[in-house]
């Protein structure tokens, strides 16, 4: 068969997952399913770009590893502008389906907990939310377990010959690493000497800016849909969002900024 754009792009299977549950449906709500759905196609090239970083570093190919550190971070700002569109959404006119979600709510989004653990915010419990054995637990348990996006980095820099403890190289990868002073002198002294891989490291710097940055608009953007309420699905809504912010993923980063 000949390919052709929709063949290709399964456009046809593609416009077919979108399913209001409400009466009618109400206008807004296939709004507010594409968004979603676009924000999960998004994580899923995230997670496909930054497992590849991971062995660009581990291949220690530092040209590679920058473009795709670029990358990752355009894809952030692209999940920031999105945003914008689901703020068009009024609180009337999301409470005209809300009730339709039921127990569904983004905190479910097993992708995002991927990407969470990815970065280094590890944490066991999360997989309680998905049942075991199943493919969710499945691939939440190997990324609790795996080496993080700074462990790689690390890996990387002690390759180029930088002295990065072994107790930082080979601690336990299932618990949140914590700062190390060791690590911020090493990364001082690359700022200084290193001018690529100290590109690199703004690079990393930028991901985790914009990282905080759409945080920070979904909070915003929860809070002027539905103020204080509970969240879909029982969460805790607004006030669980607000203690995720201001959290860097890359801290020893942002330690040596008053070093200089």
């Amino acid at each position: 068969m000949t390919v052709t754009y929709s063949s290709y792009l399964k456009v046809d299977e593609l416009l077919k997952c979108q399913h209001p549950l409400s009466e009618g449906p109400e206008h807004d709500e296939l709004l507010f399913i594409t968004i979603h759905q676009s924000y999960e196609l998004w994580f899923k090239q995230l997670l496909h770009e930054l497992d590849f970083l991971i062995r660009l570093f581990n291949q220690g190919e530092q040209n590679r590893a920058l473009h795709t550190l670029k990358r990752v971070d355009s894809i952030y700002r692209t999940l920031i502008q999105q945003v914008d569109i689901l703020e068009t959404l009024t609180p009337l006119e999301f409470m005209s389906f809300r009730d339709r979600l039921s127990t569904a709510s983004g905190f479910q989004s097993y992708q995002f907990r991927e990407l969470e653990f990815l970065y280094g915010a590890k944490d066991a419990k999360k997989l309680e939310n998905y049942p075991e054995g199943s493919e969710h637990h499945q691939r939440l348990q190997k990324r609790l377990e795996s080496p993080t996006l700074w462990d790689a980095f690390l890996g990387f820099l002690a390759g180029q010959g930088h002295d990065i403890p072994d107790s930082v190289l080979n601690r336990d990868y299932s618990k949140v690493a914590d700062p190390s002073k060791a690590v911020q002198r090493v990364l001082i002294d690359i700022y200084r000497n290193d001018p690529l891989v100290s590109e690199i490291c703004e690079a990393l710097v930028d991901i985790d800016t914009s990282l905080q940055q759409w945080r920070y608009r979904h909070v915003k953007m929860v809070e002027r849909t539905i103020g204080s309420k509970m969240g879909t699905g029982g969460s805790s809504g607004v006030g669980y969002l607000q203690s995720t912010l201001f959290r860097p993923v890359f801290p020893d980063l942002w330690a040596i900024r008053s070093e200089f």
